[in-house]
């Protein structure tokens, strides 16, 4: 603008920049306590084990990410080669380097039966003599690293690692791999009750339901919460918001909403059973697209060519991963999972299609929340109010250290037809004058402007009741009040 003042007899002018920016106004109030831990993940297979002995920084990578219990699909390298056949090398080429990782105690799923249990079975596989070779299966995986290993034609089998696995997933994905409702309640009830007699200290995760859909939640999570007879310790979900490369960043955004009422969902209906009323929820894969190439086109669109695509790892992923862990965090969730750690510039944390492991802005941003929000310290939501819920994320957390944490995520869109766009700057002015004073405050900035080598360089800036936050797109700001 420019500012004009006359006396009527000389006039000045002066330039005046205003700024229409977006008020949060933080309470002391609490709004119920926040645990979401942020972990990453791992898919092992056959194609693949050669990540460990080829990117031998990779466990360094991890410990420094920090992940809770980091998640091992076992898709491939299915250690029982036939029945009654075993050969662990190829899958702890991958299990026994992530055994000595993070907090060394990562998550087994068991994503899908050795190859002998399908022999002679269509699509409705969960019959009672494959529900007899995978349950023998699985109990034999948890006496391998667990409990002293196990002996098989003359051949004694156990892990190398004094560390055991603690907690197991049943499953991959049952309503994208030919298990039924039913029948998946079949496979747990028969699966479970075998391993806990291998070793009654474990933990087991459910259901991993891949579709994240209204439409999928109905017609599995209801059968399985009033059929299953197990035992249960985690309730599991996917989440991605496309699964093709050509939806619009106001249309990926846009689903993120629908994460945290999906999540409500479930514990709703596990509030059905006793049994199940105080299991969590943990979301054991995320990303912004779930598609992946085959023979050089798209898997979810065939006939479209598929191109790696950067929007897992661009400045639209500092806006949105911080925009679903806040989204999913107050709904309930208290464990949030990257996929994958190792991959591309669509999905991995580290970038291992070029000769080094290269790292990705997506593992700052996941690294940053693991830091700043972490479930071994007791933290609580803060009421706030935000001037532009649609294209601004606040969330304030107390800890029980008497820090707050403040996420200031711009997810705004500059135009509808953007594709991994650069978004659109916001100012938003953070009331914290409720809270009472602090002695500093630590500013952490991801955006496209953050050094993916060597990470965001934090700021101490003075304390102020009112603190204003600029991004100039898409990107998250923490503020730590201390």
């Amino acid at each position: 603008m420019t500012v004009s003042a006359t006396d009527g007899t000389t006039t000045v002018t002066q330039p005046l920049t205003l700024t229409v920016g977006v008020t949060s106004v933080v309470s002391a109030t609490t709004n119920g306590s926040f645990t979401e831990a942020m972990s990453t993940s791992f898919q092992i297979a056959s194609y693949n084990d050669y990540l460990f002995p080829d990117y031998p920084n990779l466990p360094i990578l991890l410990d420094t990410l920090a992940p809770d219990h980091i998640r091992m699909q076992v898709y491939g390298d299915i250690p029982e080669t036939a029945q009654g056949t075993w050969d662990f090398t190829s899958l702890d080429t991958s299990v026994q380097p992530i055994l000595t990782a993070s907090d060394h105690s990562p998550e087994f799923q068991i994503a899908t039966a050795p190859a002998f249990a399908f022999q002679g079975l269509t699509t409705n596989f969960v019959n009672s003599t494959f529900l007899t070779d995978f349950s023998d299966y699985a109990a034999h995986l948890v006496q391998y690293y667990n409990t002293g290993g196990f002996t098989a034609n003359g051949t004694h089998y156990q892990s190398a690692s004094s560390n055991p696995i603690k907690y197991w997933g049943i499953y991959n994905e049952p309503d994208y791999n030919n298990v039924s409702p039913t029948d998946y309640v079949a496979l747990y009830n028969a699966t479970v009750p075998a391993m806990l007699a291998a070793d009654p200290t474990i933990k087991i995760i459910a259901l991993e339901l891949g579709g994240g859909y209204a439409s999928v939640d109905q017609a599995y999570i209801p059968p399985f919460v009033q059929g299953v007879t197990a035992h249960v310790d985690v309730m599991a979900t996917h989440y991605y918001s496309s699964c093709n490369q050509r939806d619009t960043d106001a249309t990926v955004m846009a689903t993120v909403p629908g994460f945290a009422s999906d999540a409500q969902y479930i514990y709703q209906q596990m509030a059905t059973n006793p049994a199940l009323a105080n299991v969590p929820v943990w979301v054991l894969e995320n990303n912004v697209n779930a598609d992946y190439g085959e023979n050089g086109f798209s898997a979810c669109n065939p006939g479209q060519t598929f191109v790696p695509y950067a929007r897992g790892s661009s400045a639209f992923f500092a806006a949105w991963r911080p925009y679903v862990f806040s989204q999913l965090g107050q709904a309930g969730v208290q464990a949030l999972y990257h996929w994958s750690f190792a991959g591309d510039v669509e999905f991995g944390e580290v970038n291992v299609t070029n000769p080094t492991d290269q790292l990705q802005l997506s593992y700052w941003v996941d690294d940053w929340l693991g830091q700043l929000f972490p479930p071994s310290v007791s933290t609580s939501v803060l009421s706030a109010t935000n001037s532009d819920n649609g294209n601004v994320e606040v969330l304030a957390v107390k800890q029980s250290t008497g820090e707050v944490v403040v996420l200031v995520s711009d997810h705004a869109v500059a135009n509808t037809t953007d594709n991994n766009g650069a978004g659109l700057p916001r100012t938003v002015l953070v009331d914290l004058s409720a809270l009472g004073s602090f002695t500093a405050v630590k500013q952490v900035t991801l955006d496209a402007t953050t050094n993916v080598t060597n990470g965001p360089t934090p700021q101490t800036v003075a304390y102020a009741p009112k603190m204003q936050v600029t991004l100039g797109g898409y990107g998250v700001t923490f503020l730590t009040l201390q």
